[in-house]
């Protein structure tokens, strides 16, 4: 063993590995990335990995792995379950040979997400063991173990970190190398009665599936088995009950206190029934701290009506904690300060000055800005309805652009656009997306337009990566996770194999022509596709910085009410450009009324 100082996503990677991985897969999604990258990152050879084209697909193939009896993990965050859940729901009963360990991240805030699903509950619903840890030295211990009861009870399991420990970082002890368990898969035995998916198989598996949970009950009840006593007063007879990153926040709030009984629950689903047994037993009243559905307070709540046990439950159902967002540690402190009876400490919430508002935006140089501008300006003074999707290019509904009209989850905008499109017809509609989002989840909208006869604008903002989770390769980059190069899939003969009849690629930093395009192929009846092209900023070596001709510039300010780039600023009451934020794609120059950005080049 030897200490390295880790992000949690790189330990539960190296954890993985420890624990004789073969196959790692999944879709780029914060709060989960870094697992892959660090896997192939540090990957000798002997792991195969995948970013897939979306989650999926990354389950049904790790679920292809784990049948031929190798340790596979497929990554995600709690939105791309929803993606996965159609295989997730059917796996659940078929099983696995090896290990599977499906690892959810979940964003409490949300943070970087659409929604704040909790995926215990989801554990529930699909009735698989769901693994919950509670710090980053955990999280590389836990997920070695997750691969362990997968193996044993022929089950994928849940591994559900949050942000706050997928992100945190800790000094961890890890594995030497030598260490690291070797796992060979035995291969695909041929069997339909186990691997062929009948009602009749269904039915016998969930009856098995129900006999494994309720020994998983007794099972959990001993693993990592931690609740205290009171510290100091043992006739005190109230608890706390909670799990993964809000058991540290309950730890730190209760440093030298007078501490109640504290239950960490790290396996929410079976939940550990008998432990949760032994907890309650000696108390009157429990507060359940957790984030974000009330999984432990309903079970406790259970609990104590099965056995007769008068013991009051308290958290989000009965009002006592937040039902929204993540905890923290002062409003944990406050929670258990308000149950406990404590004088609360605000001392330090007032020397704590109040942060500053920094919304999201397009970066300086994006090409997306470019591409929503010529749109706008093509479609001015025109009935147009603008649907957007999952990206950095939902940053376009920000004024002053304000060209997100909806989003709503990955490859939805293609829909939506043929649904408002049906029911308004005299209306222009616009669907964009980006290229990774493309290959995702928009293709079967583009299908369906072209079969059921819409009459659309698809816009596919072309940046050649996946940007917005940190410039992962998809199938239009051209390589692979594994180092190979491949040949591009090109979105334009997609597109065109599935009947769209006019595909036109246009540099969207061409203003003029971009607008000139739009207006034209807008105009044409039926399912038409733009592919605005342009590489993202942050990858490619800026130009220099434009300069503002201040004897020519009038100060109308159209550069910066209009385009909204962060590297045009006001200083002192006169326009300017940022010179480290500017990277020179010289979008601004060609929408000056006077010529004056762009130095000598315009003189």
């Amino acid at each position: 063993m030897h200490k390295e100082y880790l992000m949690g996503n790189a330990a539960i990677a190296k954890g993985a590995m420890a624990a004789g991985l073969n196959l790692i897969c999944g879709y780029p999604g914060t709060p989960s990335t870094e697992v892959l990258e660090t896997t192939a990152k540090n990957n000798d050879g002997s792991i195969y990995v995948e970013w897939s084209v979306n989650e999926k697909a990354a389950l049904e193939l790790g679920a292809g792995a784990a049948y031929c009896g190798a340790n596979a993990m497929v990554t995600m965050k709690q939105v791309g379950l929803n993606v996965a859940a159609d295989p997730l729901m059917s796996l659940a009963y078929i099983g696995v040979k090896g290990g599977m360990v499906i690892m959810v991240a979940d964003d409490p805030g949300p943070i970087s997400s659409q929604t704040e699903q909790d995926t215990r509950t989801f554990a529930m619903f699909s009735k698989l063991p769901c693994f919950d840890p509670s710090s980053v030295q955990e999280a590389y211990d836990m997920i070695g173990e997750a691969f362990e009861y997968s193996a044993k009870y022929k089950t994928p399991v849940f591994f559900r970190p949050t942000t706050r420990v997928c992100h945190g970082y800790a000094a961890v002890d890890v594995k030497d190398k030598e260490e690291y368990k070797v796992n060979t898969p035995e291969g695909f035995v041929k069997d339909s009665s186990k691997w062929v998916i009948f009602p009749r198989l269904s039915y016998n598996a969930h009856i098995n599936i129900e006999k494994r949970n309720e020994e998983l009950k007794d099972v959990f009840s001993e693993y990592k088995r931690n609740f205290t006593l009171p510290a100091s007063d043992i006739s005190c007879r109230k608890g706390i009950a909670t799990h993964g990153i809000s058991y540290t926040y309950v730890q730190e709030a209760l440093k030298g206190k007078n501490a109640p009984s504290v239950f960490k629950v790290s396996t929410p689903f079976p939940f550990p029934e008998k432990a949760a047994l032994e907890f309650l037993q000696s108390l009157d009243e429990v507060l359940c701290i957790e984030e974000l559905d009330p999984v432990i307070e309903r079970e406790l709540t259970y609990v104590c009506g099965k056995y007769h046990l008068p013991v009051k439950i308290f958290g989000k159902l009965t009002g006592n904690v937040k039902t929204a967002g993540e905890n923290t540690c002062d409003s944990t402190a406050s929670d258990i300060a308000e149950f406990m009876g404590w004088e609360k400490d605000n001392s330090q919430l007032a020397l704590i000055p109040p942060l500053p508002v920094r919304p999201p935006v397009l970066c300086a140089g994006c090409p997306h800005r470019a591409s929503f501008y010529a749109v706008k300006m093509a479609m001015k003074g025109q009935k147009s309805v603008f649907c957007g999707d999952i990206g950095c290019y939902t940053l376009g509904n920000a004024m002053p652009l304000d060209m997100v009209d909806t989003c709503l989850c990955m490859g939805a905008g293609v829909n939506i656009t043929q649904g408002i499109g049906k029911i308004e017809p005299d209306t222009k509609c616009f669907a964009f997306v980006g290229d990774s989002t493309f290959f995702a989840s928009a293709i079967t909208g583009a299908v369906n337009a072209v079969y059921n006869q819409a009459d659309m604008t698809l816009v596919i903002l072309d940046n050649s990566t996946t940007a917005m989770t940190g410039h992962q390769p998809h199938p239009g980059t051209g390589r692979t996770m594994m180092g190979e190069i491949v040949e591009k899939i090109s979105i334009e003969a997609v597109l065109r194999g599935v009947g769209v009849q006019t595909v036109e690629t246009v540099n969207p930093l061409e203003l003029e022509n971009s607008i000139k395009t739009v207006k034209r192929v807008s105009a044409e009846k039926g399912v038409k596709a733009i592919i605005f092209k342009s590489p993202c900023a942050v990858l490619i070596k800026p130009e220099k910085p434009v300069v503002i001709d201040e004897n020519k510039c009038i100060q109308c300010k159209k550069c910066i009410n209009s385009l909204g780039c962060p590297g045009i600023v006001i200083r002192d009451g006169m326009v300017k450009i940022d010179n480290s934020l500017c990277t020179g794609c010289k979008l601004c120059t060609q929408i000056c009324p006077v010529n004056a950005i762009g130095g000598k080049e315009n003189e």
